[in-house]
């Protein structure tokens, strides 16, 4: 296989079944309300995915030495204000990975 056949494949499975992924519920759903459970996963499970990606994000945070968990804290506390200000989802992500960036260039 030549060397341009072959990624311009590789992209086209993988745009094939990300798209058949997408459309699989609505395909199994139908105009059909969703099952109970589905309606309580999908309210559940979002905020559940976030606490656990914060509280991975955290884990490596050390007290002990500079910067003290500093840059991290100070991000956290920016995104968590401007989420309950705002409430634009990247507004407060963009503004905390900048924080973030900016203050472990200064402080480290």
């Amino acid at each position: 296989m030549n060397s341009f056949l072959y990624p311009v494949l590789a992209i086209g499975v993988v745009a094939l079944v990300t798209w058949g992924l997408r459309a699989f519920p609505f395909l199994l759903f139908g105009s059909r309300p969703l099952p109970r459970v589905m309606q309580y996963l999908g309210q559940t499970l979002p905020p559940a995915i976030m606490t656990v990606l914060v509280i991975y994000c955290m884990r490596g945070i050390t007290f002990q030495r500079s910067p003290f968990g500093v840059p991290e804290l100070a991000a956290s506390a920016l995104v968590l204000v401007l989420q309950i200000i705002r409430k634009n989802m990247y507004l407060s992500i963009i503004a905390g990975t900048v924080c973030y960036m900016v203050l472990i260039r200064v402080i480290h």
